[in-house]
């Protein structure tokens, strides 16, 4: 059956270019925000309006879950206290979602894994460290309860692209830890071709790693980064400390998707950012 309305739960970076995408398209798009002021903007783009925050526990609108997938899209806040209460406030979701939606896509994170001194897939279980990891992993497990919809989780690495040049983070730093530490990263050029091509394919039901298949060390991509951006570069220890490599085995096997991005120094050559 062909996907022909979307709705996106959380129009922000990465929401709003998605969205833009599926309408060129031909998909209709509904997408939500918790600003009254970004509806206007969301309705001037084409996409459908919704305002939705779930800090409020408002009503649903039962408008929004008119839809043949859900794709949600509102990390938790890894600083904020609420974050303990983040699977709670999905829960209002997954209820007002089910026998209305056939697919349901989560936007996770490969921040479930630990820095185990591993390479990992998405055959692997994670054992997160972290507020946000755990949280993130009881998000994953909270749709899976949910058997009315299909669910799809699609973990992003760390993300690159318009507006989030991470080398100002390093530019002109000096005794960097853990210089030798395998990076995983993806561009929004990425992220949108992988979402993308799973409402293409139609591939829903499976754990997905977005991340490039390229690891170089955090040493040679930030210095790397920081020189075509023009910044002073970083000066990193040379050492190995707490470090894991996310790898994408599905994708490719399952999904059949290619990455736009295989070498991170040639996409470096481009003007991206």
């Amino acid at each position: 059956m062909e996907i022909e309305k979307v709705s996106i739960l959380g129009c922000g970076w990465f929401g709003l270019s998605f969205a833009k995408h599926l309408l060129a398209k031909g998909y209709e798009v509904k997408g939500s925000t918790t600003s009254e002021q970004k509806l206007s903007e969301l309705k001037r783009d084409g996409i459908a309006p919704f305002l939705i925050d779930l800090n409020q526990g408002d009503d649903l609108p039962t408008d929004f879950f008119d839809t043949d997938v859900l794709l949600v899209n509102v990390p938790p806040r890894a600083k904020s206290a609420d974050a303990v209460h983040y699977v709670t406030k999905l829960k209002p979701i997954a209820e007002a979602a089910k026998g209305k939606i056939k697919h349901l896509v989560f936007i996770s994170s490969t921040g479930v894994f630990e820095d185990g001194n591993f390479a990992v897939d998405e055959r692997d279980c994670p054992q997160p460290n972290t507020e946000a990891g755990k949280v993130l992993l009881e998000a994953e497990n909270l749709w899976k309860a949910y058997p009315q919809f299909s669910v799809t989780i699609i973990r992003f690495a760390g993300l690159l692209g318009p507006g989030r040049n991470l080398a100002k983070f390093f530019a002109g730093k000096t005794d960097v830890a853990n210089g030798k530490a395998p990076v995983n990263l993806i561009t929004l050029d990425d992220c949108i071709g992988v979402c993308a091509h799973l409402l293409e394919t139609q591939k829903f039901g499976e754990i997905y790693h977005a991340v490039v298949p390229h690891h170089p060390s955090r040493s040679e991509f930030y210095s790397g980064l920081c020189e075509v951006s023009g910044m002073q570069p970083p000066h990193f220890k040379d050492e190995l400390l707490e470090w894991k490599q996310i790898n994408a085995v599905a994708l490719p096997e399952k999904l059949g998707y290619v990455f736009k991005v295989q070498n991170w120094f040639e996409w470096m050559k481009q003007p991206t950012l």
